[in-house]
């Protein structure tokens, strides 16, 4: 999922932060875990007698996006770690920002500019903790006979966009391509599908590469009876153009890492959360299987090829699958200042990696992925 919907207020997220003391506190472990078995697992003797309840909540509903915690949770590591995890589904009217700075929830799952940074801008104290995308998903798609194989070619073209603030990447390629967005070409308001690249109404659309761009490619081509294919489509990734920004971190509340043992909790949760996207990787068909029964309303080719895309965004990690890239947050922090999703640079505190890398240094998987490679997914009609 990838649309930045409900952005919230500042009255809202004044409320947000005076609800945060009415809630009850936070919980706390009855004893630190044990060290880390050489299988990467902690030993079962060390593990708390009574699980710390934790919940997180997702950016968009299940599917193989989230794999990650779905696999945590049904490999057991959350419990390995002393942690009862429940796991609650994002969707169109649910805002993991406001959830967690209300303390629903005590950790969330979002992108990080136009989410987390503003949410954090707007005075909720929230902050970043564990950066698991390590590069955008957003790609620009058209087909072949459009001719349009770099941004420059958008010129007097139909450009569609979700907008809502997912144009930042675009606009920011754009002008670095010396085309002014709304001037220079036709920007046309995108419905969450490719239906109008389809019809013909846009000339070039934006697409997540684990979503929509396979969406085309589970459409039959009416010209051959047969599913279109990726030598008919021309594909922009902003990863290439340079101004990608990043997407799927996890955050949590300052005030609660602040409280008592709750920076161990972090640390344990974060260590289960790698472990489950490790997991993923090396073992592709089970966490598909995993994702299958979480309840996704998507069909098992389209998550197939969702976890291939997904897996690609987190590996490599070449820091350890969670800390943050400097480079890449600072090119997102740019961005969204000059497109407005943010007014100023974030403070200092808006992101920390020290629980991630004392997560990672309970692992004993590979934690980098250097060798990772997508493998091949066949798509069906429809994703099914």
């Amino acid at each position: 999922m990838k649309k930045l919907l409900n952005p919230l207020s500042v009255a809202a997220l004044a409320a947000i932060v005076l609800s945060v003391s009415a809630c009850g506190p936070a919980a706390t472990p009855t004893s630190e875990p044990a060290a880390p078995a050489e299988s990467g697992a902690p030993a079962e003797s060390g593990a708390p007698a009574e699980k710390v309840k934790v919940r997180v909540v997702l950016q968009w509903v299940p599917q193989s996006q989230f794999a990650g915690y779905y696999a945590a949770l049904n490999e057991g590591y959350y419990a390995e770690e002393g942690l009862d995890v429940t796991i609650i589904p994002g969707g169109p009217d649910i805002a993991p920002a406001q959830k967690v700075a209300s303390g629903e929830a005590e950790f969330g799952v979002a992108w990080l500019p136009g989410r987390m940074l503003a949410a954090r801008e707007e005075g909720a104290d929230l902050v970043n903790i564990a950066q698991v995308f390590q590069r955008s998903g957003t790609l620009m798609v058209s087909f072949k006979d459009k001719n349009i194989t770099r941004v420059e070619d958008f010129k007097g073209k139909r450009v569609g966009s979700w907008l809502l603030g997912n144009e930042a990447e675009l606009f920011a390629a754009m002008r670095k391509a010396g085309i002014e967005p709304d001037k220079d070409a036709t920007i046309v308001k995108q419905g969450f599908d490719m239906l109008q690249l389809l019809n013909g109404e846009v000339d070039v659309a934006q697409a997540m590469i684990y979503n929509e761009y396979a969406q085309v490619l589970e459409t039959k081509n009416p010209a051959t009876g047969e599913l279109y294919k990726p030598e008919d489509l021309n594909v922009i990734n902003f990863n290439d153009v340079g101004t990608a920004m990043l997407q799927d971190g996890i955050m949590a509340r300052e005030s609660w890492l602040k409280q008592p043992g709750n920076e161990d909790i972090a640390v344990r949760f974060l260590r289960a959360t790698f472990r489950g996207w490790i997991f993923c990787r090396d073992n592709f068909d089970p966490c598909v299987e995993h994702v299958l029964n979480a309840g996704t309303a998507l069909g098992e080719s389209h998550m197939r090829w969702q976890l291939n895309e997904i897996n690609a965004l987190i590996w490599p990690s070449p820091n350890g699958i969670g800390i943050m890239d400097e480079a890449l947050y600072k090119q997102t922090v740019e961005i969204a200042k000059t497109y407005g999703i943010l007014k100023r640079d974030p403070d200092p505190g808006a992101y920390r990696t020290d629980l991630a890398q004392k997560a990672l240094e309970g692992i004993y998987e590979d934690i980098r992925g250097l060798d990772f490679a997508k493998i091949e997914v066949e798509l069906k009609e429809g994703g099914n």
